[in-house]
């Protein structure tokens, strides 16, 4: 099992460049490389060239940390064509890249609008259509999540849709701070997913369902915004040990990556502690962790 860090608290006062060394402080070997303005930006085409992506290569080498993946969010699922065509022209490169910096994994979303889920999935197949052969030439690994406000949002579903894609090389993640939203059964879709499950992501959140729907307050009433947290694990109401023991009872043997956000000004120790108690869970479920 890999243990790695999004390093996202650390994105507004560090290059990408200048990552490698905070995971390596923060005790990592593994990074995951998340959308950053100056690497892969949200929904937009690659910032680095090629002389960039050699130097990203050496600086994680020279720290000794492995980039463990490349997480792009694209529109690739629409809801327009353009924007379906200028994702997929961003997938290619992202590809390349990912290839380039030496990584043969690389996780994202389904990114389509729920309340036209549909046509979402219709975009998101064509989408597919023309990005299968990269993938499949390149060598690169797929890994989907389902994601608040997205078309697919359960838990089971996306497992479901996952098989469905038919092809070995695309898998699963599931993601902790998202129990909530994709049907607070942890046990039931990690047992589902079972060898689809090639991801994780460690993160808290409050159970916006309790309490009459009040852990949050929305206005206007009624609105049908997604409010979810990534917390640092302890602060919220995920039961990780759940989590790690059905990842333990399905032999999990994947990525898990720390990826809390919104705490910049405490990221260092935050970091240090998702790791410890991390390394706790696993040393309390399985063998160990390398």
């Amino acid at each position: 099992m890999k243990l790695a860090l999004d390093p996202q608290m650390f994105y507004a006062t560090h290059s990408v460049f200048e990552l490698p060394d905070v995971v390596a402080r923060a005790g990592y070997s593994y990074m995951e490389l998340s959308p950053k303005a100056d690497f892969i930006p949200f929904f937009g085409h690659p910032r680095v060239d090629d002389a960039g992506v050699a130097r990203l290569r050496k600086r994680a080498g020279d720290a000794g940390v492995t980039i463990a993946s490349v997480l792009p969010v694209l529109r690739w699922s629409g809801p327009g064509e353009d924007e379906r065509q200028a994702a997929v022209r961003a997938w290619k490169r992202a590809i390349q890249i990912t290839v380039d910096v030496g990584v043969d994994t690389m996780n994202s979303e389904f990114n389509g609008r729920p309340e036209a889920a549909e046509h979402a999935e219709s975009q998101f197949l064509r989408s597919m259509d023309e990005l299968i052969p990269v993938f499949e030439r390149e060598g690169v690994r797929l890994v989907l999540e389902p994601h608040p406000d997205d078309f697919i949002e359960d838990g089971r579903a996306a497992v479901d849709f996952v098989r469905g894609l038919n092809r070995d090389w695309i898998s699963f993640l599931y993601c902790t701070p998202h129990t909530f939203h994709q049907g607070n059964d942890a046990t039931g879709i990690i047992t589902a997913a079972g060898d689809k499950l090639a991801y994780v992501h460690l993160a808290d959140t409050l159970d916006h369902t309790a309490s009459g729907g009040l852990r949050y307050i929305v206005n206007p009433p009624g609105s049908t915004v997604r409010v979810h947290q990534h917390a640092e694990m302890g602060r919220g109401e995920v039961d990780f040990d759940e989590v790690f023991a059905a990842l333990a009872s399905i032999g999990f043997d994947g990525i898990v990556s720390s990826c809390v956000f919104g705490w910049e000004e405490q990221a260092a120790e935050i970091s240090v502690r998702q790791r410890e108690k991390a390394t706790a869970l696993i040393e309390k479920h399985f063998s160990g962790v390398r």
